[in-house]
């Protein structure tokens, strides 16, 4: 882990282009989720990428494994934040499209990441 070398990783550039869609998709939405969804989904989404960042510039294995579950966890609460403005009608099922399969995507390189740092762990079942 050093100085920047996270820029060089697939997961980080994919959830910076997660994050840029996130922002796209939810300037869609009325005014009125300014304050609730919509700043909701922007931090969780500029949180993977900042988290992935973050702990690749740890000088632990651990503090990278530990920032690396954040972003997991903020992906998840992003892919919750996109269903319930589908659900409730601020954001049209093709307007969070986009969104979605980016979150699937990053999703699936940092369950691989994480995977590839833990070699004792057995591959989770897909």
């Amino acid at each position: 882990m050093n100085d920047l070398g996270y820029r060089k990783l697939k997961v980080w550039d994919r959830a910076m282009e997660l994050s840029v869609e996130v922002y796209l998709a939810t300037d869609l939405m009325p005014d009125s989720e300014k304050y609730g969804l919509v700043s909701q989904m922007q931090r969780a989404a500029v949180s993977v990428p900042s988290n992935i960042a973050e702990g690749h510039s740890r000088s632990h294995l651990g503090d990278y494994l530990k920032h690396l579950s954040y972003a997991r966890g903020s992906l998840a609460e992003l892919e919750t934040q996109l269903e319930i403005s589908v659900r409730v009608k601020r954001l049209s099922r093709d307007n969070a499209s986009e969104s979605w399969r980016l979150a699937q995507e990053t999703g699936r390189m940092l369950t691989g990441l994480i995977q590839s740092l833990q070699p004792d762990t057995p591959p989770a079942s897909s």
